[in-house]
């Protein structure tokens, strides 16, 4: 991308603020000092942006300089073969793991009822369709059903995040496949759906003694527990091509921004959403309503369009925060940082800096570090906004606890970046 825009960090020449991590410089009684912060990023409204965005220090920026360090590049380069490239592979093995026990009770669904008929195909990319890791042990899986264009796309509740579907038209409801689980307004329940699956994944379970394999008895949706040690999120969804959500229209204002480019942007915008029969933390008290009826937006394929449309540098500085958290970011209680929180910083990172120049392995330490800064920020502020939905809280109905214990390992890393000159070498 040829770039003429440009937007660099800012520091002050006097003041020295700092953020109060309650991690203590050794031998000293104040926090360390943050030397180096992002432009200020939309996707916080509040304080989860500000204790970052007025963290300043004189242009004698040590992270600046070290970013551009040719040591930094080597060791980044280290750090990928060394420790990114064997938790890749590790990761990989236990998709494979996970997706072949997942396929066999999908398919056993689908002989007890061929409208849930099982879309986890693995594809020439070694991928499984559907199958997104959010951890190391955590794993959700989209079972894609087949809606016949018989519904209205409704995305006007009052529920964030969500939207309803209802019949086009009366006079079609003996059409629709899911007949039994229309209301009485006209409304497909995706409360109905995900009880009816829930019952044919346990009826399966129940029938087959998988071996280490249950489902979570005490949740609304499908949660299967792989042999104590791996948990799958499996729901029904709907591919919805071809619509945007008039709620999230928004987004198109960023168009005027240098990333992404306009045509990528409406590209995005015509392939669509996904609409998933999962249970939003935004519904935990409406179970009664019809609110619980709605269906859950996920831009999924769109994050992946904005990842990996350009180069595969935003991929390599994903994969590198990913093994970060792996390694140092984990809590007893689960993870507290998905990949889904890592990838939608990743997002607001590249509308701060969208030349193709900033992301090439010499700018490799500043965007993760700039990434590390804001996750900070929004773990003590416990806010980390949808990049597409900024009415959405993703940190929302997250352990607070755990999100402390969080924010202060993120922080080591900081620190250790800023005091230690061989940091890749001992992260």
């Amino acid at each position: 991308m040829n770039c003429m825009y440009h937007n660099s960090y800012s520091y002050a020449s006097v003041r020295t603020p700092i953020i109060d991590t309650g991690l203590l410089v050794e031998g000293h009684a104040a926090p360390l000092p943050v030397y180096d912060t992002p432009s200020p990023s939309h996707h916080s409204s509040d304080g989860s942006t500000n204790a970052a965005m007025e963290c300043c220090q004189t242009t004698e920026n040590p992270y600046t300089a070290y970013a551009h360090n040719s040591s930094s590049v080597y060791q980044l380069n280290n750090y990928w073969h060394e420790k990114v490239m064997p938790n890749k592979m590790a990761v990989q093995q236990s998709v494979e793991e996970v997706g072949i026990i997942l396929q066999n009770i999908l398919r056993q669904v689908e002989i007890e009822e061929p409208r849930f008929s099982c879309t986890l195909n693995k594809t020439t990319r070694d991928r499984y369709d559907g199958l997104t890791v959010d951890s190391p042990t955590e794993f959700s899986i989209l079972l894609y059903l087949n809606h016949m264009a018989v519904f209205s796309f409704i995305d006007e509740g009052s529920v964030p995040g969500c939207a309803a579907l209802k019949l086009s038209d009366g006079r079609k409801r003996s059409m629709s496949l899911w007949i039994e689980f229309i209301t009485a307004s006209g409304y497909l329940s995706a409360r109905k759906i995900r009880s009816k699956f829930f019952a044919l994944v346990a009826q399966v379970l129940e029938k087959n003694k998988y071996s280490g394999v249950r489902i979570a008895e005490d949740a609304n949706d499908v949660i299967i527990i792989i042999k104590e040690t791996y948990k799958v999120h499996v729901s029904p969804a709907f591919a919805w091509k071809g619509t945007w959500p008039g709620a999230v229209a928004n987004w198109v204002i960023k168009h005027q921004l240098a990333w992404p480019s306009v045509e990528l942007a409406n590209e995005i915008m015509v392939e669509g959403i996904t609409l998933v029969s999962r249970e939003s933390i935004y519904m935990k008290d409406k179970q009664t309503s019809s609110e619980g009826d709605a269906w859950l937006i996920e831009f999924t394929d769109a994050e992946e369009r904005l990842m990996y449309s350009y180069d595969t540098n935003r991929k390599k500085i994903l994969s590198i925060l990913k093994c970060l958290r792996d390694r140092h970011l984990q809590v007893q209680s689960g993870s507290t940082i998905t990949n889904h929180h890592l990838k939608t910083l990743l997002l607001f990172e590249g509308e701060k800096h969208p030349c193709d120049s900033e992301w090439q392995e010499d700018h490799y330490a500043d965007r993760i570090h700039s990434v590390l800064l804001q996750l900070t920020a929004c773990l003590q502020s416990h806010e980390c906004l949808h990049y597409f939905q900024p009415g959405v809280n993703l940190f929302k109905g997250l352990d607070k606890k755990a999100m402390g214990v969080s924010a202060r390992a993120v922080w080591a890393i900081i620190r250790r970046m800023a005091i230690s000159k061989y940091c890749w070498d001992e992260l």
